[in-house]
């Protein structure tokens, strides 16, 4: 029995620190497409120079571009439940009047039971993230929508920190200044966590996680 605990502890522990070392994956930049050369028609100005269209504007649509997207987000979640059963039954014999059970009472013969359960649970949780990342377009599609994707990572003295995002937006939606609120983003993926000691400090250790999955309670 104590070998058993033992391995399992020993596996929580390595599953643990497995868990702190997945997060390491990062996003590559999305590099644009090599436009084909233009051909020289002749006039002053050439494309190749680096102009653009009157009515094309400086806003981000071609894959590599850059758009900022406008973390907003609060969600406020609550459930409650509440269950209450009774239940009850009772059963009785009369005894014959003659014969050899006739010397029992109808008290003798008579049974009952009862059983009831009350139960009641809550859960409530909120988070809210206000932030802005600048991302890359690494898809543009024929519908006039883009696929983004990008994150912000940074070195602190007590542990790194990271924002990851991905989503579908339009481009329409995107302003004169390439930004993007994140509720007109669909698909929309975010990622806010880190590693370090305060990452650490916020998850119970290893022992408490085993004699948490053991308990009956």
């Amino acid at each position: 029995m104590r070998g058993i605990i033992f391995a399992t502890a020993v596996s929580l522990a390595c599953a643990s620190i497995a868990q702190a070392q997945d997060v390491e994956a990062q996003y590559e930049p999305a590099m644009p497409l090599p436009a084909a050369p233009p051909a020289n028609n002749g006039g002053i100005f050439q494309p190749s120079n680096g102009y653009t269209g009157l009515y094309e504007g400086t806003r981000a649509h071609r894959v590599g571009d850059l758009v900022t997207i406008l973390l907003i987000e609060r969600t406020v979640t609550s459930k409650s439940v509440q269950s209450e059963t009774d239940r009850s039954g009772s059963v009785a014999l009369f005894p014959p009047l003659t014969g050899p059970f006739a010397f029992l009472s109808p008290s003798d013969l008579k049974a009952s039971g009862r059983g009831s359960f009350n139960g009641e649970g809550s859960a409530g949780q909120s988070s809210s993230l206000a932030t802005s990342l600048a991302v890359t377009i690494v898809d543009v599609r024929p519908n006039g929508t883009a696929l983004v994707q990008g994150e912000k990572r940074m070195l602190l003295s007590q542990g790194d920190e990271w924002v990851r995002f991905s989503g579908i937006i339009r481009l329409a939606d995107v302003d004169a200044e390439n930004t993007v609120l994140s509720s007109r983003v669909a698909d929309a993926y975010v990622e806010y966590s880190g590693k370090g000691s305060l990452q650490r400090s916020s998850r119970p250790g290893w022992l408490t996680r085993f004699f948490s999955i053991i308990s009956p309670f």
